[in-house]
């Protein structure tokens, strides 16, 4: 059987604007996330420090990957921008809690964000359909 693309969540909204992606996408075996900044009552977080922020995006994370049910535990590769080189202590520290045990693969690069926000990330997941493993 055939499996089509899966779209996960609703749509991302901010300040009102619909954004022209979806939350997450299943595709057979692997779950693909949007890039994910944090995020406050639905508004992009431009304040609190790196650590706070990095707290922000694993925890929305974490929500999206429920979503096919999956965990972090799934994640195979996760890609990182910060905004400041001197983020990158912080946000691994805060990162290492959430991936205790055998991390996913990481690439981080330092880059202007496209939102006033100090980190953005983006994960891949793997998870066998039921039934397929």
């Amino acid at each position: 059987m055939v499996q089509k693309k899966q779209v996960l969540g609703g749509p991302i909204e901010i300040g009102g604007r619909v954004l022209t992606l979806s939350r997450a996408i299943r595709a057979g075996d692997f779950v693909f996330l949007t890039g994910q900044i944090p995020m406050r009552d639905g508004t992009p977080m431009t304040d609190g420090s790196i650590e706070d922020q990095t707290r922000a995006v694993l925890d929305d994370i974490t929500e999206t990957l429920a979503l096919a049910d999956c965990t972090r535990d799934d994640v195979v590769k996760a890609m990182v921008w910060l905004r400041e080189r001197s983020d990158f202590p912080g946000f691994n520290e805060i990162y290492g809690q959430y991936f205790p045990a055998e991390p996913p693969t990481r690439s981080a690069v330092v880059s202007d964000l496209l939102v006033d926000a100090r980190v953005e990330v983006e994960v891949m997941a793997y998870r066998p359909l039921e039934g397929e493993a």
